[in-house]
């Protein structure tokens, strides 16, 4: 039972920075990018070229990110639900075989669970982060 939770959390955690990282290097791989084109439509606009340009590229930053935020939360609760069907699948399983330890199998199961979605809704802080800060 420990190999395997400690082989679940382990998979969670790497899955969680590995969303962070993509989400992070996505926004600010965009961002540059952003900045420039910013820079250029507030020129435009001095100038007196219209509106419409400016709009076009807060509607770019703003699906950049929101696709960001999509992928965190997409890859991450998608291997929460596999960690957490993979931790039921084998404290069930633990239950079966030795059903005097139903106590102590099921305190660690909750205890896993607790864990693994900590990590999912810390997924969802950082997405939220992408949409409102960055």
């Amino acid at each position: 039972m420990k190999k395997s939770t400690k082989r679940v959390l382990a998979i969670m955690a790497a899955f969680l920075l590995v969303a962070v990282l993509f989400a992070g290097f996505t926004c600010f791989a965009d961002g540059e990018e952003d900045v420039v084109e910013a820079t250029e439509a507030v020129e435009e606009i001095a100038v007196g070229d219209t509106v419409g340009e400016a709009h076009e590229t807060e509607d770019s930053t703003t699906s950049s990110k929101a696709i960001a935020a999509a992928a965190c939360i997409a890859v991450v609760a998608a291997v929460g639900a596999f960690s957490m069907g993979l931790a039921i699948s084998k404290a069930t399983d633990g239950i079966s075989r030795q059903p005097e330890a139903d106590g102590k199998i099921r305190t660690a199961l909750m205890l896993g669970l607790v864990f693994i979605e900590t990590a999912v809704i810390y997924a969802l802080i950082v997405a939220i982060l992408i949409i409102f800060v960055l």
